[in-house]
């Protein structure tokens, strides 16, 4: 008994040591509560459970397109079905053209300041809707039951609540209409996901119309109705349903849209109609329905005929089209395992010749690389339109920008119109088919599907930019000031920093899931579990993150609660290395406990050797006490064992984690003969200590290097800790520092162009433009995108010019070294952290 009593008093000493560790931060603690709790419909494994349902709305519509008055004008008949266990007394109806009308919750909320010099496109669109003159917003003309009584209804603001006459049981359904129409917005000016863009060399429009229709909101097992209110950024919650849609346009039209075009006959010529089934048996390049020189041709004159095209979509969560004459039209059929959908383009000559190389081929390369992820393209179509500025997606359609500027195209511009047609077409697997809730969670559909893009690049484009959403280009991002960063799992209006927070964050966790802490076989054979588990039905953050664990059998809460729930970032400090040997027989034995100054090897800031010139530490073993057998009866032999580690060479490092995510360790050792080798330590060791571990390594070859992260795959966001020995890293600034001058005489008035490499590694360039001279100066900067940001705080000591900036909320400083036309140095912003940037006059 006292023995039991002194085993349970030591481990409750050591226990509560472990809980009293300073800054303890439960990194490994499981989710727990902070998951919803498995039910019927949502299970402890991430499936669907036995009694899962979903909601389903089916759509006839009617709608048309007047060219001269740039007005929508629709009528639709809405047949709601009640799958759910519950009695509904009302239905809510999204109104997302509201979002543009008067008085309308994201200008009334939306902050800003005024400031000089600022283009006028820009102060309008921060003056909100009504600064442009536009009427936005919906005009519901009437909202009738199958009979064609009034139905009671409520608008608030981009919700619209339908009372019904009765209560809508469980199985039953209920049908209703509703008329309505309004003014399509200019893009160019408004913004928008939709609308229009006008083209004044040829007086033609193109139309993208998109959140077109009033659309059943979502009710479901989780929250009831997602009625939360569209503002702007958080997208999109929509039930799955059929479509039949017929469209009137002017006659010289060609439109792109959601579904398979039912009436070829009545609205393509018979030479399109054969290029059309020429296309679908078509497998190694497209063919042109319409060709530019067609195209080019319907710009000349405008039809004063309409014609209606006619859509069928079966099974999809919303429907989009394009409409305009100026439309080249290309297709090519793309041959997967259990299906052959038909890739199509749709373009303005503006975007050739760019549009007709790349287009096509690129939905191909997203049809294929993300089929074999996730599971085969199931739609019949999937269609790219160009739409300036722009990369929005919708079932089976998307609207993408990319054109040559002044006749050239550019790597960059390759690399963005490829990288924005992969991003959009892919949006078809999430969140058109894994149908997740976009106003709520934007990581769940961009997050993944910028990680599939990056995968697709990877794979059929490795020539082009592979930095974005990989772990490399998220490290200035999750390095910078945590004021200015919120956790990926927050509601899509809060989120700071949209970009890396919804995209580039998730896509850079995903890829260290799968290429360090599970493995590509596992991570991708979870991943594609998800997606055909809620393949067509509306999947949670939770069902997400159990479904990884439950199809690899890795405990990954660790890894939600660091990458999702905290803005931690991964910064491991190889703080110290000891080498060892063992003694040998001929090594004085009584001098085996001495203390030895040899070996220790801290790569920290105590005056220690800095690398293995001062030999390893030796180290004696001694023979077993029998006592430490207990009551096993057989020994080891230690002679043998003490033979097998003789002439090894042993390693102690201690790692530290400073900033505070804990990751698996990606350790490199390079040998004394040139050789390598990696090891790769799973995270859980640090489950019992956060803050630091220390771990032996031992290996027959002496060591020359150890460098922890060395392909950069976990997101370290300080690579100069991370070798042994301690590599002095000097940068282009700190190289031009060694020409400061602070006696020279310098003007730095005049326009300079600057360039700096941004996060996700692309260049931003822009222009600085200062005036004055002996010290009183001042000026702007003006960024690539047009904004100019007022310099204060300007000041010129010798060659050393310093200023200061304000950029989004951010606070933003620059200090750059003068010589002559050139200058060289550094720009800091408070959030995201310090760049290299280079200027010429």
């Amino acid at each position: 008994m006292r023995r039991l009593f002194l085993l349970m008093l030591f481990a409750s000493v050591t226990w509560s040591a472990a809980q009293a560790q300073e800054g303890w931060g439960q990194k490994f603690e499981q989710l727990g509560q902070q998951l919803p709790t498995p039910n019927a419909y949502r299970t402890g494994s991430g499936a669907p459970g036995v009694k899962y349902w979903q909601q389903q709305a089916d759509y006839k519509i009617d709608v048309a397109i007047d060219d001269k008055t740039q007005v929508l004008t629709g009528s639709e008949t809405i047949k709601y079905h009640n799958n759910s266990p519950d009695v509904l007394t009302y239905l809510w109806v999204q109104l997302d053209q509201n979002v543009r009308a008067k008085g309308n919750l994201d200008d009334a909320t939306s902050t800003g300041t005024v400031r000089d010099s600022v283009p006028t496109k820009f102060f309008e669109s921060s003056m909100g809707t009504d600064a442009s003159g536009y009427e936005g917003g919906y005009k519901i003309k009437s909202v009738k039951d199958e009979s064609g009584k009034a139905l009671p209804h409520t608008i608030n603001r981009t919700m619209m609540r339908v009372d019904l006459p009765s209560p809508l049981k469980s199985g039953e359904s209920f049908t209703f209409s509703i008329d309505w129409s309004y003014n399509i917005y200019d893009r160019m000016r408004i913004g928008g996901r939709g609308g229009y863009e006008y083209f004044p060399e040829d007086d033609n429009y193109a139309y993208t119309c998109a959140q077109w229709f009033p659309r059943m909101a979502v009710y479901d097992d989780y929250e009831g109705w997602q009625n939360k209110q569209f503002i702007g950024r958080g997208e999109f919650a929509l039930a799955f349903g059929d479509y039949e849609v017929n469209i009137t346009v002017p006659e010289d039209h060609i439109v792109a849209a959601t579904g398979v075009l039912q009436n070829p006959k009545q609205v393509l010529t018979k030479t399109q109609q054969e290029r059309f089934e020429k296309a679908k048996k078509s497998y190694d390049k497209p063919v042109f329905i319409v060709t530019e020189d067609e195209a080019k041709e319907k710009e000349k004159k405008k039809a004063s005929k309409t014609s209606t095209w006619s859509f069928k979509a079966d099974n999809v969560r919303d429907f989009a089209f394009a409409s305009s004459r100026k439309y080249i039209w290309d297709a090519q059929a793309v041959k997967l395992p259990t299906a052959t959908p038909l890739a199509m383009s749709f373009y303005p000559k503006e975007g050739n010749p760019l549009w007709a190389d790349e287009s096509t081929k690129a939905i191909k390369n997203t049809l294929e690389i993300y089929s074999e992820r996730t599971f085969d393209y199931p739609y019949p179509v999937a269609i790219s339109v160009n739409a300036a500025n722009q990369g929005m997606e919708y079932p089976m359609i998307c609207f993408n920008y990319g054109r040559p500027r002044n006749g050239e195209i550019s790597e960059r511009l390759i690399d963005g119109t490829v990288s924005v047609i992969v991003h959009e077409v892919g949006h078809n697997y999430f969140p058109m088919i894994v149908n997740s809730d976009e106003r709520q969670w934007t990581w769940m559909d961009e997050g993944l599907n910028t990680f599939l893009e990056k995968e697709t690049k990877r794979v059929r484009y490795p020539e082009l930019d592979l930095v974005w959403g990989t772990p490399k280009g998220v490290i200035r991002y999750m390095k910078g000031d945590t004021k200015y960063i919120t956790p990926i799992m927050t509601n899509s209006e809060q989120v700071k920093q949209f970009g890396y927070n919804a995209y580039g964050k998730p896509s850079a966790a995903l890829t260290v899931l799968r290429e360090v802490v599970m493995g590509p076989e596992l991570f991708d054979a979870a991943f594609k579990e998800y997606s055909n588990r809620w393949m067509f039905k509306h999947p949670k953050p939770a069902d997400f993150f159990r479904t990884m664990e439950d199809a690899s059998a890795v405990d990954l809460d660790w890894f939600w609660r660091g990458w999702f729930y905290s803005v931690d970032h991964v910064d491991v400090n190889l703080a110290e290395v000891k080498w060892f040997k063992m003694r040998s027989e001929s090594d004085n034995i009584e001098n085996k406990g001495k203390s030895v100054a040899t070996g220790d090897l801290q790569s920290g800031e105590k005056e220690a050797a800095m690398d293995f010139s001062s030999g390893p530490e030796p180290f004696s073993l001694i023979e077993t006490d029998a006592r430490y057998y207990g009551e096993f009866q057989n020994q080891i032999d230690d002679k043998a064992v003490m033979a097998k580690f003789a002439d090894k060479n042993f390693y102690q490092i201690k790692f530290e984690n400073q900033g505070g995510l804990v990751t698996p360790l990606v350790v490199q050792f390079t040998f004394k003969d040139g050789s390598k080798t990696t090891e790769t330590i799973p995270a859980e060791i640090w489950r019992m200590n956060e803050k630091e571990v220390t771990k032996v390594f031992a290996f027959e070859k002496e060591v020359t290097d150890i460098t922890i992260d060395p392909e950069e795959k976990t997101g370290d966001t300080n690579l100069e800790d991370n070798v042994f020995p301690r590599v002095e890293k000097v940068s282009k600034f700190d190289e031009f520092k060694s020409k400061i001058d602070k006696n020279a005489k310098v003007d730095a008035s005049g326009k300079w162009s600057f360039s700096m490499t941004t996060p996700d590694g692309n260049t931003t360039t822009g222009t600085l433009n200062l005036k004055g001279k002996k010290n009183k100066y001042s000026g702007n900067l003006v960024t690539e995108s047009g904004n100019k940001l007022d310099l204060t705080s300007v000041s010129l000591e010798g060659n050393v010019l310093k200023f200061s900036f304000k950029y989004e909320g951010m606070d933003g400083s620059s200090e750059v070294i003068i010589i002559k036309d050139e200058f060289n140095g550094t720009l800091t912003l408070s959030s995201m952290g310090t760049f290299d940037v280079t200027g010429k006059r």
